[in-house]
């Protein structure tokens, strides 16, 4: 080649291992000396429920006519213990979010929305507000290893408690609430200086293990006469044997998050590389369900990147009773907006992209204590969004369910789906698509 000549053109080509954000979050590391906090679960690409499909009715099953033959979406959950269990009118329930971690106006606008569905919301850290309580016809109330906020007259008033052993984003770990949004309200409820970065403990301070939990969940009984069902939350790492200890501990329920869940805050590190997927941990669940003779005894509620009527209706047919959302929700509420756009991008961001929930900038008012900005959201619209965005939910859910022939949601089971990935196939336990192989 002549030195003269032009050398041709090559394509620049990317690192998969260096990509363009990881170049980035190194230069910021190098700069700043301190990890990254986030929230908005994991963002990887991970087998998910889009990696299963439906088998529709046809010859060798009848499809129900849909809008003429009744389809169920009742659930009730609690009945192993309770003497006032909860039933539901829908199988979709609103997670845990603080007063702290949401605004004032975003607690009442889910427990708005959720009264109308007929279905649940949930405290979350911090303690139950006013708003929170009246608004919402049936409350669970978390009790969370910080006890921030933990009151014995909230747990009477709430109609189910739910203790919580660890979220989907940061199983073995504790949550983050930073400064920028413990306001005057927020630190009376929690009896925390105001102003000042507050970081939830990972493990409950009065017992260590099953038997203590046994003891913790007798207590719970106790307190509230035996009336409310006591869930246990466990973020997806070992669920087999969590949800085994769980039963045995006597919960009612138990609520199994995985790790594209997470609306709190916590390290970036933590939230990508701790946990398993929500689609991993569910048929392990229900396995510790079944060799218990509890499945359906003692219900599974399932969260972690829930967003549609279809991945509600393939959680239950892995064998889950309900689902719970907690991202979705918010969205419905109005978050990501894109007509904030010019005031994420002013915060570095984008719509579809902000995670910095935490930081209590939020433009569209759910997620700060900032005054001005909670007045961004009307708390009746927003329930109404929420309201509508259940309904949706439940329709699609019952949409397949008839198409698979089923006269309720909670007959729907693994036979129903197939896998599209070897990978979907293994973790749900389901065959490959046009194959009769499971994985393993």
């Amino acid at each position: 080649m002549n030195a003269n000549e032009p050398r041709p053109m090559t394509l620049p080509r990317y690192s998969a291992t260096f990509d363009l954000h990881t170049i980035a979050e190194i230069h910021r590391a190098a700069a700043t000396g301190i990890y990254d906090i986030r929230g908005f679960g994991a963002k990887r690409k991970l087998p998910h429920f889009d990696d299963l499909l439906f088998l529709g009715a046809s010859i060798s099953r009848y499809p129900l006519e849909g809008y003429r033959e009744r389809c169920g979406t009742d659930v009730t959950l609690g009945r192993r213990h309770a003497k006032k269990p909860i039933t539901l009118k829908i199988p979709i329930t609103i997670a845990g979010m603080s007063f702290g971690s949401l605004s004032a106006n975003a607690k009442e606008a889910l427990g708005r929305g959720a009264a109308v569905a007929g279905t649940t919301t949930t405290t979350g850290d911090g303690g139950m507000t006013d708003e929170e309580r009246s608004h919402s016809k049936t409350l669970v109330y978390q009790l969370v290893p910080s006890r921030y906020g933990m009151d014995p007259d909230q747990l009477r008033k709430a109609d189910a408690i739910e203790v919580v052993v660890g979220q989907g984003a940061k199983p073995g770990g504790g949550g983050m609430l930073l400064g920028h949004k413990i306001s005057e309200r927020v630190a009376g409820m929690r009896t925390l200086p105001a102003g000042i970065d507050q970081r939830s403990p990972c493990r409950h301070p009065d017992w260590t293990g099953p038997d203590d939990l046994e003891i913790k969940i007798r207590e719970l009984r106790e307190i509230t006469d035996w009336e409310k069902p006591i869930y246990v939350k466990v973020g997806a790492a070992r669920p087999y044997y969590d949800t085994a200890l769980a039963v045995k501990s006597g919960a009612d329920v138990v609520v199994l998050d995985g790790m594209q869940g997470g609306t709190g805050a916590t390290q970036e590190v933590f939230i990508e590389h701790v946990g398993i997927p929500t689609l991993a941990a569910i048929r392990p669940a229900v396995q510790a369900l079944i060799e218990l003779d509890m499945h359906r005894k003692v219900q599974l509620i399932v969260s972690g990147g829930i967003r549609t009527g279809a991945d509600v209706a393939k959680a239950l047919a892995l064998g889950a009773d309900a689902v719970s959302i907690g991202t979705a929700a918010l969205i419905a509420l109005g978050d990501n907006d894109p007509r904030y756009e010019d005031e994420y991008r002013k915060l570095g961001t984008t719509t579809g992209a902000y995670d910095d929930w935490h930081e209590g900038r939020d433009p569209a008012g759910i997620t700060t204590q900032d005054p001005e900005l909670t007045k961004r959201l009307d708390p009746i619209l927003g329930g109404r969004r929420l309201a509508n965005y259940l309904a949706v939910l439940t329709l699609e859910a019952q949409t397949i369910a008839r198409a698979c022939g089923k006269s309720h949601v909670h007959n729907l089971e693994p036979e129903d789906l197939v896998a599209l990935t070897v990978e979907a196939a293994a973790m749900a336990r389901v065959p490959l698509a046009g194959t009769s192989w499971i994985p393993g």
